[in-house]
């Protein structure tokens, strides 16, 4: 059985996220698999979000429940005074609404901003940080594959490729007002990962033609000369050079000491734990946008030609193709029995040929029946194609192997 716990800017508040995020490095999913309950686990940590899935097993008595107090647990040793807060906030799901929910996240119908670009990789990420602690399973490993395909269909078929939508090209809309020329504002950017490359791609489309980057680990030469743009090696003086200037890095960077009240300036804060200290509002020119005042503005658009179609077909393909794992594995095997038995009377006869033979056409014996059993799944006719199979060949399904994902092709 899946399970999935998730606390989200949809149900918790900001503060409280913050927080999970700066634990989120010890809330790793290597802890919650060392439950015997647990078979596998993925955690899904971004700047708006925290989700652990779990494989579960099914047969032990109330292992939602003990998969919602692990996860909790977990997080409630590090989040202190928020912990009571997350516990009311925090939602669960289990079994087919965990593979929705998990291709609607994949896909970024999930997210503050609706489509966003990042999700799909910040998802795979995730499982392969999960794989590289080996500790995903064959359910999770399929889920989140099937949700990166997923994602891709609804990006093709909704109308998002090309649409660039992210939390950068948010922030650089909402604070546009404030700028007359693009190309002639002193932009600084704080951060050389993966949401620094979006940020760059967005100001490139506004034309901006004066952008720094500083970075304190010391990537910023290696980021500027990939994207054309120039270092900075000071971030006071960048700052203090900078009409605007972005942060998104995974530490917390600038304090109110960092910036003057010389002028005005616009701070955008794209990181979760926040890179700005709030305090910096406060400071004579600045005005400070954070992720709470981007979630705020962040409008829900309306996906054209159904992304949400889109995942509800995707999720009900792949339960389908899990729901039939069962019948299309006796299928095989019953065929497969029947071939053994028939090339042990052969074996010998000939160079292989009639061997090579026989396997080929117990495949394609073996490939309607499958796809048959998948269909009937798919329209809720799954027992009716066990029936059958049970009549005319004499297989019986093992009904407690539904849900494993074993010879699934």
């Amino acid at each position: 059985m899946l399970f999935c716990l998730t606390a989200n800017h949809r149900n918790t508040d900001f503060e409280v996220l913050e927080r999970i995020s700066q634990a989120a490095d010890a809330a790793g999913p290597d802890v919650l698999a060392a439950h015997d309950f647990v078979r596998g686990a993925v955690v899904l940590s971004t700047c708006n979000r925290f989700e652990a899935y779990l494989e579960l097993d099914e047969p032990v008595t109330g292992a939602a429940a003990l998969a919602h107090e692990a996860v909790l647990e977990l997080l409630e040793a590090r989040v202190g005074a928020d912990a009571e807060a997350l516990r009311r906030s925090a939602v669960t799901l289990s079994g087919d609404d965990v593979v929705r929910h998990l291709f609607a996240v994949s896909s970024g119908l999930e997210s503050m901003v609706v489509g966003e670009e990042e999700i799909s990789g910040q998802v795979q990420r995730a499982l392969r940080s999960a794989r590289d602690a080996g500790v995903t399973s064959p359910l999770l490993e399929q889920a989140f594959q099937r949700a990166a395909h997923a994602s891709r269909e609804v990006r093709a078929r909704a109308n998002l490729v090309g649409e660039g939508r992210s939390l950068a090209r948010l922030a650089l809309d909402l604070v546009a007002s404030r700028i007359t020329d693009w190309s002639d504002t002193a932009v600084l950017l704080v951060g050389t990962g993966s949401y620094a490359a979006t940020t760059i791609a967005a100001l490139q489309a506004r034309a901006a033609g004066d952008v720094r980057v500083y970075s304190a680990t010391g990537r910023a030469q290696k980021f500027a000369a990939k994207y054309g743009v120039r270092a900075e090696s000071d971030l006071r003086r960048g700052i203090r050079e900078a009409d605007v200037v972005i942060t998104c890095t995974a530490r917390y960077t600038v304090t109110a000491d960092d910036v003057p009240s010389d002028r005005e300036r616009i701070i955008v804060d794209l990181g979760l734990p926040r890179n700005v200290d709030p305090a910096v509002a406060d400071i004579d020119g600045a005005t400070l946008v954070d992720l709470e005042l981007l979630g705020k503005h962040a409008s829900v658009p309306e996906l054209g030609h159904g992304a949400h179609e889109v995942v509800g077909s995707a999720a009900a393909s792949f339960t389908a193709q899990r729901d039939a794992a069962a019948a299309v594995v006796a299928v095989r095997s019953h065929i497969q029995a029947a071939l053994e038995a028939e090339l042990g009377r052969l074996r010998g006869d000939d160079d292989g040929r009639t061997e090579a033979a026989l396997r080929h056409l117990a495949g394609v014996l073996s490939h309607t029946p499958s796809v048959r059993a998948r269909e009937a799944a798919a329209e809720g006719r799954l027992d009716e194609f066990e029936r059958a199979i049970e009549l005319v060949f004499g297989i019986r399904v093992d009904r407690e192997e539904r849900g494993g994902l074993r010879a699934i092709g």
